[in-house]
């Protein structure tokens, strides 16, 4: 079965989509694991990110409203499979509106998630139901987090949400660590950030990422291009740091793993 990672912050602009992107390429070509995409953002970035046209195919949104099933919507990529998404997802909000609404996700997901190693799900920047739909199904949360106040602020409201999913969803969520991106250690702001976000993941029992993703941009530039970060500039400080934070996050995940074991 599938271990799935969901990124989220509800705050835009903080490497949500770009961490996504460079989870799933890195996990393929560094470490040989079947991984499913999935873009839950009506923006859509994800998927053009990793060279799909997201106006062309079945989308996230026709699995939700049961047009198709999930297996019919994967699409191949050069990196991993992916189910995109687009604008139409904007209204689930109202769309979703019957019982067990929160769980439609997981439901859908269910048939496919036994195929995979992964699936890395890229939330919207809000807290609505597409986002309570990712925590519910999450075995982990990753909260990218840019050095400045407005992230930090967007990461303290995460916290009700989060407390929410577990009380009455998800018991067994869990946030594995926030990853300071656009990161540059010479400014004030960035490490007085970084202190902020240590005294955050204390209040919901996580830690901070020892990588930082180190600004760049490439990390701008590689979407354009169809491209992972690895790809595009594999020689860039963004894509040491990506790697870096796969390796820390693999090994966090195979320690979680042995504790519950014991």
């Amino acid at each position: 079965m599938a271990t799935i990672i969901v990124l989220t912050n509800q705050k835009g602009g903080v490497g949500k989509t770009t961490t996504s992107t460079a989870l799933a390429a890195g996990l393929v070509s560094f470490y040989n694991k079947k991984v499913l995409a999935v873009d839950l953002d009506p923006q859509g970035n994800m998927g053009f990110s990793l060279g799909l046209d997201i106006e062309d195919g079945r989308t996230i949104h026709d699995v939700m409203i049961g047009r198709t099933s999930a297996r019919e919507a994967i699409q191949t990529t050069d990196y991993c499979d992916v189910i995109t998404s687009n604008i139409l997802l904007s209204s689930a909000e109202l769309e979703f509106n019957f019982s067990d609404r929160e769980l439609l996700l997981k439901n859908s997901l269910a048939p496919v998630a036994a195929d995979y190693d992964f699936i890395i799900v890229d939330t919207p920047p809000a807290l609505n139901i597409l986002t309570v739909n990712a925590y519910a199904m999450a075995d982990y949360l990753i909260i990218p987090m840019a050095p400045e106040i407005l992230s930090l602020l967007a990461v303290t409201q995460i916290k009700e949400t989060i407390d929410s999913v577990r009380e009455s969803l998800n018991p067994h969520l869990d946030v594995l660590g926030i990853l300071l991106t656009k990161y540059n250690p010479r400014t004030v702001l960035a490490r007085e950030v970084k202190e902020m976000a240590e005294n955050i993941a204390s209040q919901i029992g996580t830690c901070v990422f020892d990588t930082q993703i180190r600004s760049s941009v490439s990390v701008a530039e590689a979407p354009a291009h169809g491209l992972s970060i690895f790809d595009y500039a594999p020689r860039a400080k963004p894509s040491e740091d990506y790697m870096s934070f796969i390796k820390e996050i693999r090994i966090m995940m195979r320690t979680k793993t042995l504790q519950e074991v014991r």
